[in-house]
C-alpha cells in the first residue's frame, strides 16, 4: 500500500490542525498545570463534537468508522500542542477491547457512550514499573456470584478521571504466560476499589488502583474467561502506534520550533543556523523524522487492514519513534541553549511529554525486543 494520504484523510488532518491549535495551544497545558488540573472538559467536549471520540467505532454504534490512519493524524496534531485528554485510552484502546470481546448487548450498551464522549474509560494493565502484559498477576477468583478481583495496578493513564475501567486479570495459568488472561468492566465507585492519583513527569495524572476483593458480575466479563490475549494484543498495538503518532507530532513541532530559533538567534553577527555543525545536526534529525513518518503510517495502515505483520510493524513504529523523539527534544533543548532549560520557555514541555509518552504502551526496549522476537530472532 502506498504511503500517501487520500483526500478525506488530508481534510481530517487540516481540520484537526485548525481545531487543536485554536482550542488547545501549549499555553493551555501550562494553565492546567498551574491549576493542578490534568485535562479540560471543554476541550474534551470539542473533541467529541469533532467526532474524534468515535473515529474508530463502528457506525452502527454511533461512531465514524473512519480508520486508524485518520486517528493517527489526529494524534500527531495533538502532539504538536501537547493536548491533554483521555482520547487514546478511552476512545481507542478500551473501545477496541469492547468491540472485539464484547457480545452484541455489551457493544450496544457501551460503545455509543464512548463514541459520544459521554463516558471515559481507562485500561488497568501494568502492575510493575516495567511494561509486560503477560506478567499480569491480579487475580479474578470465580464463585457462584461472579468474580472477586484482588491485586494492584500501577501507572493507569486517565485512571483518575475515568468513569469506567477495563481491568486485565488472571483467571488461570501463571504470571508470565499469555494464556489465562481475562478482561472485566469495573465501575470506579466499586466497593473495595481504591484509586490514588499522582502527577507524572509531564504533569498528567496516573493512578494506582488497589483491588480488595472487588466484586464483579459474570456479565461484566468481556469475552470468554482466560482467552483475552489476542484482543488485548491488538488493542495494545493500537495504543502503541497512536502513541507513536503523538510522539511524531511532538518531535516535528520541537524540530520546527528549533529551526525557527536557529534562524533568529545571532552570534558573532550572524544567525547560529548558518553554522555548519548545527546544520548537520538539523539535517540528521530531519531524515530521522521522515523515516519515522513512513514507519508510523505503515503501521497504521497495517492496523486498518489487520495485516499479518501488524504487531511487528507496531513495535517497529513505537521503538523507532521513541528513540527519535528523545533525539528531537534533546537537540531542541541543546540548540536553544540556556533558555531551553527554563520553565518560561515552552520547549521543555515537549521534552517532558516525550519522555512520558515514550513509556506508554511499551518503551523502546520492550518494542525493540518484541520486534526482534516476532522476526524470529
Amino acid at each position: 500500500m502506498a504511503l500517501v494520504l487520500n483526500e478525506e484523510q488530508q481534510m481530517l488532518r487540516d481540520s484537526a490542525k485548525s481545531f487543536i491549535q485554536e482550542s488547545s495551544p501549549v499555553s493551555l497545558l501550562r494553565e492546567l498545570r498551574d491549576r493542578g488540573e490534568e485535562w479540560s472538559p471543554e476541550l474534551w467536549g470539542g473533541m467529541a463534537d469533532m467526532g474524534w471520540t468515535g473515529i474508530a467505532i463502528p457506525e452502527e454504534h454511533g461512531g465514524l468508522e473512519f480508520g486508524y490512519v485518520g486517528a493517527g493524524l489526529v494524534f500527531e496534531e495533538c502532539g504538536r500542542t501537547l493536548a491533554s485528554s483521555p482520547l487514546l485510552s478511552s476512545s481507542f484502546v478500551c473501545s477496541a477491547l469492547i468491540a472485539e470481546l464484547g457480545d452484541d448487548e455489551q457493544k450496544a450498551a457501551l460503545l455509543p457512550a464512548i463514541a459520544s464522549g459521554e463516558t471515559i474509560w481507562a485500561l488497568a494493565l501494568s502492575e510493575t514499573d516495567r511494561f509486560d502484559p503477560a506478567a499480569t498477576a491480579l487475580t479474578a477468583a470465580a464463585d457462584d456470584e461472579g468474580y472477586l478481583l484482588s491485586g494492584n495496578k500501577l501507572h493507569v493513564a486517565d485512571g483518575a478521571i475515568a468513569n469506567k475501567l477495563i481491568v486485565v486479570a488472571r483467571t488461570d495459568a501463571e504470571p508470565g504466560t499469555e494464556s489465562g488472561l481475562s478482561v472485566f468492566i469495573v465501575d470506579r465507585d466499586a466497593k473495595g476499589l481504591s484509586i490514588a492519583a499522582s502527577p507524572n513527569l509531564d504533569t498528567r495524572l496516573v493512578a494506582k488502583l488497589q483491588f480488595d476483593s472487588v466484586r464483579v458480575a459474570a456479565a461484566d466479563r468481556l469475552g470468554d474467561a482466560g482467552a483475552a490475549w489476542r484482543a488485548l494484543e491488538r488493542a495494545l498495538d493500537i495504543g502503541a502506534v497512536l502513541s507513536a503518532a503523538e510522539l511524531l507530532g511532538i518531535s516535528q513541532e520541537a524540530f520546527e520550533r528549533t529551526l525557527g530559533y536557529l534562524r533568529e538567534r545571532k552570534q558573532f553577527g550572524v544567525p547560529v543556523g548558518s553554522f555548519q555543525a548545527l546544520q548537520h545536526r538539523a539535517a540528521q534529525l530531519f531524515c530521522e523524522l521522515e523515516l519515522c513518518r513512513s514507519a508510523v503510517l505503515k503501521a497504521l495502515q497495517a492496523i486498518d487492514a489487520n495485516a499479518p505483520e501488524r504487531s511487528r510493524l507496531a513495535s517497529m513504529a513505537k521503538a523507532k519513534m521513541a528513540r527519535t523523539a528523545k533525539l528531537a527534544v534533546n537537540e531542541a533543548v541543546q540548540m536553544h541553549g540556556g533558555i531551553g532549560m527554563t520553565d518560561e520557555f515552552d520547549i521543555g514541555f515537549f521534552m517532558k511529554r516525550a519522555a512520558a509518552a515514550s513509556q506508554e504502551y511499551g518503551d523502546y526496549y520492550y518494542h525493540a525486543d518484541r520486534f526482534g522476537r516476532l522476526g524470529g530472532y
